[in-house]
């Protein structure tokens, strides 16, 4: 008993003497996050909106005007960046041709996917970690691929963000691999996402992350005229269309409706980006998507991968999916004077912080179990260290039942941990810390013996 007690003080201990160090930011993240530039953002924002239009259906074979052009544009950026990545970053254009769908596809078009790949440098380490925005827009009518459609915020900002990532991350080593994408074909139904979705379920891909950025630059709304530019949204699902039968039946059971993976990685990217970025406050949103609406992350969501959406807190719907033009003394169109490129700045900072921390971090903690076999007011905790990575330990972390964000941390360098707080009354998860304090995603105990 002594011996017990001893133990429990020690962890006591233990999390007191880190629960400073928690707040303690990575110096490297912090120097990248310094040199993500508000002009630079601007210039990527401006440099698309002069293409004309970035329709899906548009033309292909111009040089300045045109999805075609856009792509070839995007492309030049990434091939500049990877100058400076000592060989580690590449990128390409991944194409598939699609047929008329008598929907939003009239014709046979060639879908592009805009893509730079950020080669980890274990390589033990197979983990992927995905950025993504689109880089296709539209008019009042989808279907209008001649007409002007500058599409700044829907989805320039989102492309800009990933561009800005791409260039200051390229200038430094991960252990994971970062993927960098400009999609096609969201306008016209997902196309570009759920093309890459698909190949990366044939390619076994090893995705922990999906972070897709929709409409992030503005910072004010239509009709209730709020003006705010310190909030960002993440929406997230509580679980995907994949968990039937009898693992819904296992959520169901431990009450984990919750804690789905997109649900725990909006956790996970509201704790770092609101470290890391003064005045933003990420907030968590319970749905896929806004109401009835979707984006380039459900098919990766549909597939079983975390996934989430960022998007601007107060959208203004005078300038998303017009026409430019005046009307009732209102100006309509999606224009770039509309952005607030401090905003934006601060949000792909959020990003940036994210994808770094994510993918420094170590793989996850491997067969997480809470010991079930007797009734007991302790929580016994256990796991396996993974197969790859140097680990400093582990976070135990935990939350009220009701509580959106976990609540307390306690830092052990064990596999195991016997914890005097009810499994009935908590919930619980584990995960890795490497030697420069970033943590891994968390993994949510499953019953097991002991």
């Amino acid at each position: 008993m002594k011996k017990l007690l001893a133990l429990l003080i020690s962890g006591g201990i233990i999390f007191q003497a880190y629960s400073q160090s928690l707040i303690i930011k990575d110096p490297e993240i912090e120097q990248m996050l310094k040199e993500v530039s508000k002009d630079s953002l601007q210039s990527y924002i401006y440099s698309m909106v002069g293409f004309g239009t970035r329709n899906t259906l548009s033309t292909q074979s111009g040089s300045k005007r045109g999805i075609g052009a856009a792509r070839n544009w995007v492309l030049n950026k990434f091939n500049e960046f990877s100058k400076k990545s000592g060989g580690r970053l590449s990128a390409i254009i991944d194409t598939i041709t699609l047929q008329p769908d008598n929907r939003r596809v009239n014709r046979p078009v060639l879908l592009g996917n805009v893509v730079a790949t950020l080669k980890g440098t274990n390589q033990d380490d197979n983990r992927i970690f995905i950025i993504s925005g689109h880089l296709d827009n539209m008019r009042s009518n989808v279907m209008d691929s001649t007409g002007d459609a500058p599409g700044a915020n829907d989805d320039a900002s989102g492309v800009a963000a990933v561009l800005e990532c791409a260039r200051v991350m390229s200038k430094h080593a991960f252990s994971a691999t970062v993927i960098f994408v400009a999609v096609s074909g969201e306008e016209q139904g997902l196309l570009g996402a759920t093309y890459m979705t698909n190949k990366a379920e044939k390619e076994k891909w090893n995705i922990e992350a999906v972070l897709n950025n929709d409409i992030i630059g503005s910072n004010n709304s239509n009709e209730t005229n709020i003006i705010n530019n310190n909030q960002i949204r993440v929406f997230s699902e509580t679980f995907s269309v994949s968990d039937t039968g009898r693992k819904l039946q296992m959520i169901r059971t431990l009450g984990l409706e919750n804690d789905g993976k997109a649900r725990q990685l909006a956790r996970y990217v509201k704790e770092i980006g609101e470290r890391y970025v003064d005045n933003l406050e990420v907030m968590m949103i319970y749905r896929n998507d806004r109401f009835l609406r979707g984006g380039d992350h459900t098919p990766f969501v549909n597939k079983g991968y975390a996934a989430i959406r960022f998007t601007e807190m107060n959208e203004n719907y005078y300038h998303q999916h017009q026409d430019v033009r005046i009307e009732n003394s209102i100006q309509y169109g999606d224009l770039p004077e509309f952005l607030d490129f401090e905003y934006l700045r601060k949000n792909t900072c959020m990003n940036l912080a994210n994808l770094a921390n994510l993918a420094k971090s170590p793989p996850m903690p491997q067969e997480v179990t809470i010991d079930t076999r007797k009734l007991t007011n302790y929580t016994n905790l256990k796991w396996k260290a993974p197969e790859t990575g140097n680990i400093k330990g582990y976070y135990i972390l935990m939350r009220e039942t009701t509580n959106p964000v976990w609540q307390k941390k306690i830092f052990t360098t064990s596999t195991f941990v016997d914890l005097p707080f009810s499994k009935d009354n908590y919930f619980f998860a584990v995960q890795s810390v490497s030697l420069d304090g970033n943590e891994g995603l968390p993994v949510i105990p499953f019953p097991g013996g002991r």
